[in-house]
């Protein structure tokens, strides 16, 4: 049995931070107290004394070892997973991504296969839904049940040909997570017109990594994003917007979220450090590094405005899509920039990004910091307690950080199977000093203790309560409203019609029952 006492440490949850020790015995945290004595001579001290005790990070959003526009992401579930515990992340979610046409539960176990034995962390997995049949209904009621552990299905309006459903499909698709009780995830962008704008550039002779933003202007991502949050509420389905690049895109789930809709929205750690300039560096496999989508954004103070959104809780929590090709994959698209693999690295950056850019510079707290890159995460996907969390009978995923230390972010030192970083040259402050995974140190002393495949499969259940706890109310209130019209009964004017459908508000006056998907102004 493992054992480790953490001495001297100040505990930091995402509601409350308290001095505190805590003991960990077999990969569970067994006790918090403000002073713990060894309780046998085989146990190993932590000495946390100036450090924060934080639950390890979790990242909702990686694509490890990808098949992707003809390559392999170099990011497989070994470096992959090492890269996320040496920058304090305990936890990933990763995305099964069927090709069109393909079974669910066939792409299901080659995801399985591949991570099973490599994974030096837990992880846990997402499904994408690329084609709509009856029988990938069927399979996505399946993949939620018990022997899977599917809670979340996500859906591209992007990569035309590829990856991308149209309208109907991802409305057939949201109708049936909310009867599952599963979260839509969503990559939100106009593919139809981004291919239409690729093209038309391609023509004009625009060919390097400048026309892959000109293709995919910001706009579109903000169109699709409403236009998402819009039909999500027709299905009365809790959406969750993945990587949310620009100002508009946030806009559009603020304005769903005043009108009560159920949307969650995630920047990642590249939207929260890095702005678009990128792509019109002179050095055209400089640029090609940072090609991503959506891209980042052109508007140099949308990282600032992207981490003040979260500070307000109109964003929700960070993730990374880690997806990395190394400089010989990016030059394929030397004369052609939508052959450009499509992807960053950011797992093993992530955290520190987020205290730097949010609590040093005294926009958020480290509660917040807490809760948006680990908490808010496990909830969501419905493995809190056990992780996101110090408490006892946790999982023993936690770190130990130092909120003072700075650190340079460097390719030369990162641990990803990829020949840049898009962060190059960075000094942050906040270093996750100590990582440790289950109960058992996988990082300390900027050294890795890892074993791969020591981490586990974590299986989801559906039904979060932070997602679906106020949907049957949602149901209930929008209910269709049926207008009888026998035989034989006398006509009424329109507004006395009105009244039979109208409610009393608490002085007893008549309130008009808005039909279920009514007109709302857009005032964003």
């Amino acid at each position: 049995m493992t054992r480790l006492l953490i001495k001297n440490g100040t505990v930091c949850n995402d509601d409350s931070m308290f001095k505190s020790d805590v003991l960990v015995e077999d990969g569970k945290i067994v006790n918090i107290a403000q002073s713990i004595d060894p309780p046998s001579s085989d146990v190993e001290i932590v000495d946390a004394t100036g450090r924060l005790v934080i639950p390890g990070g979790i990242d909702p959003h990686t694509h490890m070892q990808l098949p992707f526009m003809g390559e392999i992401a170099k990011d497989d579930f070994h470096r992959g997973t090492e890269a996320a515990v040496a920058g304090g992340t305990t936890m990933i979610i990763d995305f099964v991504i069927p090709n069109k046409g393909e079974s669910l539960l066939v792409a299901y176990d080659r995801w399985r296969n591949w991570a099973d034995p490599k994974v030096v962390c837990d992880y846990g997995l997402s499904m994408a839904i690329t084609s709509w049949s009856p029988e990938i209904a069927h399979e996505m009621e399946l993949v939620t049940g018990e022997q899977y552990g599917i809670n979340s299905f996500k859906f591209f309006l992007a990569y035309a040909g590829v990856f991308m459903v149209r309208d109907e499909e991802f409305y057939q698709g949201m109708l049936q997570c909310a009867k599952l009780r599963a979260l839509a995830r969503v990559h939100a962008e106009n593919g139809a017109v981004i291919k239409e704008r690729a093209d038309d550039l391609l023509q004009q002779g625009v060919t390097g990594p400048e026309g892959h933003t000109q293709s995919r202007p910001e706009e579109l991502e903000a169109e699709a994003t409403f236009r998402a949050c819009t039909m999500a509420a027709q299905a009365n389905c809790p959406l969750y917007v993945v990587h949310v690049m620009s100002k508009g895109a946030a806009a559009a789930i603020s304005h769903h979220r005043q009108q009560g809709a159920i949307v969650f929205g995630e920047p990642i750690a590249a939207g929260l450090a890095t702005d678009g300039s990128h792509y019109y560096h002179e050095d055209w496999l400089h640029a090609a590094r940072y090609v991503m989508s959506p891209p980042l954004s052109r508007d140099p103070s949308t990282p600032n405005a992207l981490m003040k959104l979260l500070a307000a809780g109109e964003l929700h929590l960070t993730a990374t899509d880690n997806c990395t090709f190394d400089c010989k994959q990016k030059a394929l698209g030397k004369d052609d920039f939508t052959k450009i693999p499509n992807g960053v690295n950011g797992v093993e950056d992530r955290m520190s990004v987020v205290w730097d850019r949010g609590v040093h510079q005294g926009l958020i707290d480290p509660m917040k910091f807490v809760s948006v890159t680990s908490t808010m995460a496990a909830k969501i996907f419905n493995c809190y307690p056990q992780k996101g969390r110090i408490a006892i009978g946790s999982d023993a995923d936690i770190v130990i950080w130092n909120p003072n230390a700075t650190r340079i972010i460097s390719k030369d030192t990162h641990h990803h199977a990829v020949d840049f970083n898009i962060f190059e040259g960075m000094e942050v402050y906040g270093v996750p000093e100590i990582t440790i995974s289950r109960g058992r140190i996988v990082w300390a002393d900027g050294k890795l203790q890892t074993e791969a495949g020591s981490g586990r499969f974590i299986k989801l259940p559906p039904d979060s309560q932070i997602v679906f706890s106020s949907v049957d109310r949602k149901k209930e209130a929008n209910k269709p409203i049926k207008v009888e019209r026998g035989e034989g009964k006398s006509s009424e004017p329109a507004t006395s019609k009105l009244i039979t459908t109208a409610s009393s508000d608490s002085n007893h006056n008549f309130v008009k029952k808005q039909p279920p998907g009514g007109a709302s102004s857009i005032t964003f």
